[in-house]
């Protein structure tokens, strides 16, 4: 019988689990030929290097010797890292959610021969407790079931590859999609419905940033001036900001807060969250003003550079939750603790960041300031800040949380665009310049001949790819045409948007598929558009198109942005709510804020109009920075515009009509207020 398979493997998620007892395969053909030569149910066990359930059931299980004999006599074992194949992770807890069950991670799978679901479930306890059944009962009554009752096996598979089919076609309903800016008006109106009124994010416990959700919101807000959308936003920022999902020490925010209250997180920091909600605080701090917001989205960035940063120039994908064998661990306080390090001024910082001596979680404290979601006077902060790089000094002695230094390409592209953004409101270069190294390393090492790879780690790169790679770095690419003015930014979007025209475009349906139409070993493709922690590709896919639209005029990304939010037909605001990043690519098809400014690139006054609209804030701006002897594309509202006495012009457009144009930075920024 084979050994364990995962010592090459490059994944730190599959290298945690090496030296198991179980003969864990990787998910590949010899894996699946064996368990056919075999004719043994396949255990498909799926997570991720931060997931602190899945160090919980490998301690439990996987590094037990009498439950691995159990799995390698009856099972053919594979392991699988989500983030490095999200598509099949995608897939599977698809199966598990048509199975009634909540998904989430460690997934536990049973699947046929053939790699089709019948049965799974989550966390699995070593003995029965908490009303789940122990694993080695789960196993032995799954093993049977696959030998003595193969008719209820064929059943379950039939109903749920029917299932799976079926969710992956289009609607078919007869809906045109959505038409106007009102129509997402109320679908914003609902969505703010469900939103906490005093802690913000949406009610009940676990709360989730949902950047791509608050977004929309906060675009409701700009088209309506109800205060109501803006409040839903403020608010969930101000408690993430002072809550203990953000990190008052290191900077960062954690992947959820498992309480109502933004309290207590789930520690893992996840690259995906942090560059999405970066995004999200420049916005509203452009707005706002608010120095808490630009407080945090620098720390964030300390953060970014300092722990996440690769000597690639990328950034790795996610911070563990687990050190010293906890939860936590690494981040949580004792009252002592700070009073044998901070002497005379403990009292003071134990009153503004909630340490008590039983602490506010399991004994410990989770620093926040949540009491108080203000910035204290400058030489108040400048005291508190001293002794939390005192803190912060002593953290980093403790046992550091493992690094997942996995590159994703998707992932890195929400970052690069969050640092775009941030980098043009907060007038910081640096930011921007980080992005550009970042996205020059995924397009020199993971780009091969216009196909992006997913993953890379130690010096390789996984071949398999994902729509969300296309969505998200094409979404970058133009971020960053946007900040810097150059075309090559603007050459790439268009390369990988063509790539994923060709790869995962569904002829019959529109929109794309999540997998390409040459991936040899999945069972189906899937398609959606509903957002979960990350954008779905096709939301972004339809705000790439349209902006692609706007700066070319080319007719082919309108019609595939059309067809797309077409495809993803829904007949009720519940169901839409679930798609935001969607209704934000429309908005920005219909109703982009086009500044066009005519004049030399290189000429002070032109640069000083481009960088007002810039720093703006406007998450559905699109800028045309035009020479005097070149032209818009004729589909542009601005088209046939010219400079002013010579001199450097822009034009601010929104849907076909064009204000008047403004010479000077002061007007610009007027004209741009006003709408």
């Amino acid at each position: 019988m084979p050994a364990n398979l995962l010592a090459n493997e490059a994944s730190p998620y599959l290298l945690q689990h090496k030296d198991n007892p179980v003969h864990w395969h990787a998910w590949n053909r010899e894996a699946l030929d064996r368990a056919k030569a075999e004719n043994k149910p396949i255990l498909l066990s799926v997570g991720y290097a931060a997931c602190h359930w899945c160090h919980v059931m490998a301690h439990e299980s996987f590094e037990s010797d009498e439950i691995a004999k159990l799995m390698n006599e009856l099972f053919v074992n594979i392991k699988v890292d989500r983030e490095e194949r999200p598509d099949l992770d995608g897939i599977y807890q698809t199966a598990l959610a048509m199975m009634g069950q909540q998904g989430g991670w460690p997934l536990t799978m049973f699947l046929t021969p053939d790699a089709r679901p019948f049965w799974g479930g989550t966390y699995f306890p070593p003995s029965s407790r908490w009303g789940r059944p122990g694993f080695p009962e789960v196993l032995q009554g799954i093993a049977k079931t696959y030998r003595d009752d193969p008719e209820k096996i064929e059943k379950n598979v039939d109903a749920l590859g029917a299932a799976l089919e079926n969710f992956s076609k289009p609607d078919g309903a007869d809906w045109a999609g959505i038409q106007s800016a009102e129509q997402i008006d109320g679908i914003a109106e609902a969505a703010v419905g469900i939103v906490d009124p005093l802690s913000g994010g949406t009610r009940g416990a676990p709360k989730f940033p949902q950047p791509a959700f608050f977004n929309m919101l906060w675009r409701a807000w700009r088209r309506t001036g109800r205060e109501e959308f803006r409040r839903a936003v403020t608010v969930t920022l101000d408690n993430m900001c002072q809550g203990g999902i953000y990190d008052h020490l290191g900077g960062g925010f954690a992947r959820y807060s498992t309480d109502e209250g933004w309290l207590v997180p789930h520690f893992e920091k996840m690259l995906y969250d942090n560059g999405q909600l970066l995004e999200l605080l420049a916005y509203a701090w452009a707005e706002t003003g608010s120095e808490l917001y630009r407080v945090r989205a620098r720390e964030t960035v300390d953060w970014l550079m300092r722990e996440m940063l690769l000597d690639c120039g990328a950034f790795a994908g996610t911070l563990d939750a687990d050190s010293e064998g906890g939860e936590g661990t690494f981040y949580i306080w004792r009252a002592d603790e700070i009073d044998a390090l901070l002497g005379d001024g403990a009292e003071e910082f134990k009153q503004a960041y909630d340490v008590a001596p039983g602490g506010n979680w399991e004994g410990a404290t989770i620093l926040n300031r949540l009491h108080d979601q203000t910035l204290p006077e400058p030489a108040t902060e400048a005291r508190w800040r001293a002794m939390r790089e005192t803190l912060w000094a002593a953290r980093e002695t403790r046992e550091r949380p493992g690094l997942d230094d996995k590159v994703l390409a998707d992932w890195n592209g929400l970052m690069i665009t969050g640092l775009a953004v941030a980098g043009d409101v907060f007038e910081e270069p640096g930011w921007i310049e980080a992005a550009e190294r970042a996205f020059q390393f995924i397009a020199a090492e993971m780009d091969h001949g216009g196909r992006l790879r997913h993953s890379w780690r130690g010096g390789a790169a996984k071949p398999e790819d994902v729509l969300d790679d296309y969505a998200h770095m094409a979404r970058a690419a133009l971020a960053l045409h946007q900040s810097t003015g150059e075309d090559a930014y603007l050459g790439h979007a268009e390369t990988w948007t063509a790539a994923a025209n060709r790869h995962y475009w569904d002829e019959a349906g529109g929109g794309y598929f999540f997998s390409p139409g040459d991936a040899a070993d999945l069972i189906v493709r899937t398609r959606t558009a509903f957002d979960n922690a990350t954008p779905a590709g096709n939301g972004t896919m339809i705000e790439v198109l349209a902006r692609l639209y706007h700066l070319t005029g080319e007719e082919d990304h309108r019609r595939r942005a059309e067809e797309t939010a077409r495809s993803f037909t829904a007949s009720s605001s519940e169901q839409l709510i679930n798609m935001p990043s969607a209704l934000n690519g429309i908005e920005t098809l219909a109703r982009a804020i086009q500044v066009a400014v005519i004049g030399d690139p290189a000429a002070a006054e032109t640069v000083a109009l481009a960088d007002i609209a810039r720093k703006a804030g406007r998450p559905n701006l699109v800028l045309s920075v035009v020479p005097p002897d070149a032209a818009l594309p004729p589909t542009h509202p601005a088209a046939g515009k010219t400079q002013v006495d010579g001199g450097a012009a822009a034009y601010v457009c929104v849907g076909p009509v064009c204000g008047l144009p403004q010479s000077s930075p002061e007007g610009l920024k007027a004209e741009l207020q006003r709408l």
